[in-house]
């Protein structure tokens, strides 16, 4: 019998359970693996999980009108519009459900009586000539819609809006050829649609509010964290008197990127109620000034980051002679940028960084010190041009650190943040110093 059962495996039987096995193992490896990043998902932000259910609830709420016999009298099949809406109008913030929710709410009015309107026009006309007019006007009014979503303030905020009133008024238009009573058909789904959404904004501002203003407050505030970081530990760096924890030397690098969640976040937060410290028409445009500014020195930073990797100045002695005020202007216009965004995350009127400030300008004015009283034709001119490179791009990120800082005290005006004052040894009544760096 054994030996019956030995001769009965083949070859190919051997290597079919092989494949079988293989496969069951690597499918469970995808599994494993598909499960590590939805774990990963809700650790990097646990709200996540939270606007699960919350679109899930609003998805069970407004099912009730298939659900309960009389809201299905009263409905209809239009009660599909309802899920549909809760589907294409839950977002993640407030501000993106209010948008959508608006936007789809006004574009099913005018698009519905639009609808309505083009076909009664068009049924003055008698049957024969009926769909050449509705045919004329549907043509006509999708091609102005659609040419108006090129418009840059449509696109910014309505788009959403004009795309539901193509589509709004063509299905109104269309099915009114052949549907009868096309008036109830019309304000049923505009009924349903406005009830959805409702419902939708209502869990959203209720239920663990995420409001974009507040994401965008802090977004800020954390681009201007991480370059302060940056240049606080660059000077260390640079002269390789840090072994420690180098992982603020990448961190800058999402504020490059950061442009286009600004932009998006500015705009649904132009949608939102008043929330929190953030009163009723916030100046949410004046963050999108700081966030110019701020990617502009993350571009500086980004190319002051490559001469850390600059291995012929590693022992450049020229380098070792302006150690000091270069070390000092790091430093200091990294704190200038942390106090910022402390000032910002507190929002409070940015006084204390006009200290820092102060100092880097004589930091600038120590190394121009230093550069005077240096014999630069002593050193060699491929060891000289590095260094020199390096240190202006220190001073342009000073000039950076003073714009932002305009920026945000522009920001605290319109905002109306709490102002502590300025220490009267840091007024200055003076004309505004210009920093350059010179080289005898």
């Amino acid at each position: 019998m054994v030996i019956e059962n030995a001769s009965s495996t083949t070859p190919t039987t051997l290597f079919t359970r092989v494949k079988t096995i293989a496969s069951s193992l690597k499918i469970k490896h995808v599994i494993v693996d598909f499960a590590i990043n939805i774990k990963k998902i809700a650790e990097v932000d646990s709200r996540r999980i939270t606007h699960s259910l919350k679109v899930a609830l609003a998805i069970i709420v407004v099912s009730m009108i298939y659900f309960v016999q009389p809201f299905y009298n009263g409905m209809g099949e239009a009660g599909l519009w309802a899920i549909l809406t809760v589907v294409l109008v839950s977002e993640f913030t407030v501000g993106a459900t209010l948008s959508k929710g608006l936007n789809r709410g006004f574009a099913t009015l005018l698009a519905g009586a639009l609808g309505v309107g083009a076909e009664s026009f068009a049924s003055v006309f008698g049957p024969t000539i009926k769909p050449i007019i509705l045919g004329f006007l549907l043509f006509l009014i999708v091609a102005l819609a659609t040419f108006l979503r090129f418009a840059p303030s449509i696109k910014r905020r309505y788009d959403y809006g004009v795309l539901i009133f193509i589509l709004t008024f063509a299905l109104v238009s269309v099915s009114g050829y052949r549907v009868d009573k096309i008036l109830k058909l019309a304000q049923q789904r505009f009924t349903t649609i406005v009830l959805a959404g409702a419902m939708c904004v209502i869990i959203s501002m209720c239920v663990c509010p995420v409001w974009a203003g507040e994401e965008l407050h802090k977004l800020i505030v954390n681009n201007l964290e991480k370059l302060a970081s940056f240049l606080e530990g660059f000077g260390d760096e640079y002269y390789r008197t840090s072994n420690g924890d180098k992982s603020f030397l990448t961190a800058y690098k999402s504020v490059l990127n950061s442009k286009g969640t600004e932009e998006s976040l500015t705009t649904f937060a132009w949608w939102e109620i008043g929330h929190g410290k953030f009163r009723f028409r916030h100046p949410w445009k004046e963050y999108l000034k700081v966030g110019v500014y701020t990617r502009k020195c993350a571009y500086h930073i980004e190319t002051l980051n490559g001469h850390l990797e600059a291995k012929d100045e590693a022992h450049s002695k020229f380098k070792e002679a302006i150690k000091e005020p270069c070390m000092t202007m790091s430093s200091e216009v990294g704190k200038v940028l942390k106090e910022l965004g402390s000032s910002l995350k507190l929002m409070i009127y940015p006084s204390s960084s006009a200290v820092h400030i102060k100092n880097c300008k004589e930091a600038v004015e120590e190394l121009n010190t230093a550069l005077r009283a240096s014999m630069v034709a002593e050193y060699d001119i491929q060891e000289i041009i590095p260094v020199i490179a390096s240190t202006s791009i220190l001073v342009e990120i000073i000039k950076c650190a003073e714009t932002i800082s305009e920026a945000i005290e522009e920001l605290s005006k319109q905002a109306h943040f709490l102002n502590i004052g300025l220490p009267q040894m840091l007024v200055s009544g003076g004309e505004e110093e210009s920093i350059t760096i010179t080289i005898l």
